[in-house]
């Protein structure tokens, strides 16, 4: 027999699906009318744009309609190749680890590994990425245009995972393994524009970015990024200290599924390998 909670939770949930429902048909109905190409597009991604933007179909709109003005500009193709990347992926930095617990991609992050782009002309113009911002109230200097090649990496990985999710899922989970990262390491441009990747143009897709091994001086860099960070993005960031490293990441990811640099079974899979 059905407890009274249980029905309560049974009820709001059918209930928000027909809210998501009819915010969708809204919401499909003002893109369609300004962008014909977004016919082509699934319900899934309205619904995490709407999310995104709690559920304000014309907050929801805007956004996504900039968004696929940005995916016609940065990947014209549809999709970007390693050799489009190659200064980022010679790095080695960044690899594709088994599930959580609950069938989401992970992916691991060895930032000691990245440096600033130092790579040919054409890498540098291709992947040209403006990340656009008002930094008056935080008293940052950030210039308006960033050309590198992160954000290519980035759009790179993303599409990587989002390949190897199961189906009924959408999130995914990343390890920031910061051991050894020093300030030769510090990219203030490239984690604002992983930040605006993040939250404008996939957004709801990550469940939860664990950042281990932090050391004390990362947390210079960290003040300038923070201010950048939106609330609910913020909430899926996890500092996890030393101590409780393993214990933590095991209450997400089985030990069969955890990279074997931080004490499970998996050994490092590079990201163009995978």
């Amino acid at each position: 027999m059905m407890m009274g909670s249980e029905k309560m939770n049974n009820s709001m949930e059918i209930e928000d699906e027909n809210i998501d429902k009819t915010k969708i048909s809204l919401m499909r109905i003002l893109v369609e009318k300004q962008d014909p190409s977004s016919k082509e597009v699934e319900d899934g991604a309205l619904r995490r744009f709407l999310r995104a933007r709690d559920l304000d179909v014309e907050k929801a709109s805007n956004m996504f309609l900039k968004y696929l003005n940005w995916k016609r500009n940065f990947v014209p193709n549809g999709s970007i190749s390693p050799s489009e990347i190659r200064h980022e992926i010679q790095q080695n930095k960044m690899f594709l680890q088994g599930w959580d617990k609950k069938g989401r991609p992970i992916a691991l992050l060895l930032a000691a590994r990245h440096f600033q782009h130092e790579g040919g002309v054409d890498e540098f113009k291709r992947t040209y990425f403006t990340f656009q911002t008002s930094t008056n109230s935080q008293n940052v200097l950030v210039d308006d245009d960033f050309e590198f090649s992160l954000p290519g990496f980035i759009v790179y990985l993303f599409d990587k995972i989002i390949t190897r999710m199961p189906p009924g899922q959408e999130k995914f989970i990343v390890i920031g393994d910061l051991k050894g990262w020093g300030y030769a390491n510090s990219d203030i441009r490239a984690y604002l524009a992983a930040l605006s990747l993040v939250q404008d143009y996939y957004p709801e897709r990550l469940e939860k970015l664990f950042v281990v091994h932090a050391p004390y001086i990362f947390m210079t860099a960290w003040k300038v990024v923070y201010p950048f960070i939106d609330p609910k993005t913020r909430k899926k960031m996890i500092f996890v200290d030393n101590k409780s490293l393993k214990s933590t990441l095991l209450e997400e990811i089985d030990e069969s599924q955890l990279p074997a640099t931080l004490g499970g079974k998996l050994e490092l899979v590079p990201i163009h390998n995978s």
